[in-house]
């Protein structure tokens, strides 16, 4: 893998793919683990405990031809009379309110939430993912697109916006930025009143400054290599999020996630998933030679209905006057 300068020009110096980009992609672990994940940043509501129960109400018994739900007491006033309580009356409390001791949290299989990230970052290593995720990165010349370690040096804004516009990232900030909006709905009330696209997710090793840089950019994230959440690289549990890898948390993603066939050094006895089968192109594989030379020919596209086979009279003219000649 190429690495580039601050000036956006290829290094002489490359870098090995990482193991973790030949992880299985799997869509569907991935939502599975990333809609468990974001239960865990809920806040608990409910229904306040006195809500539709904060009057004096009484049943009337049977014989008053009238049903036997509480009632307002007192006379004079049109509340007097009127049902209370149940969660049909108007007025009244809902049907087994909300409490705050619901189970809000969901807890994740470590292995799982593992296999998860890989594949995240996998798909982060696609153009195609990522292009199809809606990032605009037509005119970067690599995915993954990995910066030198001067990168991580960085601590002024300015700097930061000159490094995008030279790797010709920066389209996927100015979409952030032409993308954010008023939110629908009460949330304006609630401190989330505005709605924009994600840009890219910028992964460094040691922090001399790259956060302060990159922080002020409308939709940029960072994160550490070592803690890598598939909140970020897959959000909303969708696949392909364009990462900027420095050149040092590049090199670290082996020690992170290891390989198939050694150990991780910062996860205990973690190997990285095996794939099912090593090519999942199923179109691939049947339209390859060896398939193609055990298989039958491709019989017609119509097969031609039997003699033997009953036709409906009263669909088919000719049955009909075969078993009607005066019908004709």
């Amino acid at each position: 893998v190429s690495v580039f300068g601050l000036n956006g020009s290829k290094l002489d110096a490359t870098v090995p793919l990482p193991s973790v980009f030949t992880a299985p992609i799997r869509p569907d672990l991935v939502q599975f683990v990333h809609k468990n994940m974001a239960k865990n940043r809920r806040q608990p509501y409910a229904a306040k405990q006195q809500a539709g129960e904060e009057t004096s109400a009484e049943s009337w018994g049977t014989g008053r031809a009238v049903a036997r739900i509480p009632r307002v007491s007192g006379s004079g006033t049109h509340r007097a009379g009127q049902a209370a309580f149940g969660n049909m009356t108007r007025g009244g409390r809902m049907f087994a309110p909300n409490k705050v001791w619901r189970k809000w949290h969901i807890r994740t299989n470590s292995n799982q939430k593992r296999y998860a990230t890989a594949s995240a970052v996998a798909a982060s290593g696609v153009s195609a993912l990522v292009s199809g995720r809606g990032h605009r990165i037509a005119d970067i010349e690599e995915v993954p697109l990995v910066v030198s370690a001067e990168a991580e040096s960085l601590n002024k804004t300015k700097e930061a916006v000159a490094l995008l516009k030279s790797l010709k990232a920066f389209a996927d900030v100015a979409k952030v930025s032409s993308s954010r909006s008023l939110r629908a709905g009460r949330g304006k009330m609630r401190n989330r009143r505005h709605r924009q696209r994600r840009g890219p997710l910028v992964v460094y090793a040691q922090d001399n400054g790259i956060t302060h840089a990159f922080r002020n950019l409308p939709g940029v994230e960072l994160v550490n290599v070592t803690r890598l959440n598939l909140l970020q690289l897959a959000p909303g549990g969708h696949l392909g999020r364009f990462v900027i890898w420095t050149q040092p948390a590049f090199e670290a993603l082996n020690q992170v996630f290891g390989s198939q066939t050694e150990t991780a050094a910062l996860k205990k006895g973690y190997t990285l998933p095996m794939p099912v089968i090593s090519n999942p192109d199923v179109t691939r594989l049947i339209a390859s030679n060896e398939i193609q030379a055990v298989v039958r020919e491709a019989g017609p596209a119509h097969t031609k209905r039997p003699f033997t086979q009953k036709k409906n009279p009263l669909r088919n003219t000719q049955v009909l006057v075969r078993l009607n000649p005066y019908a004709q």
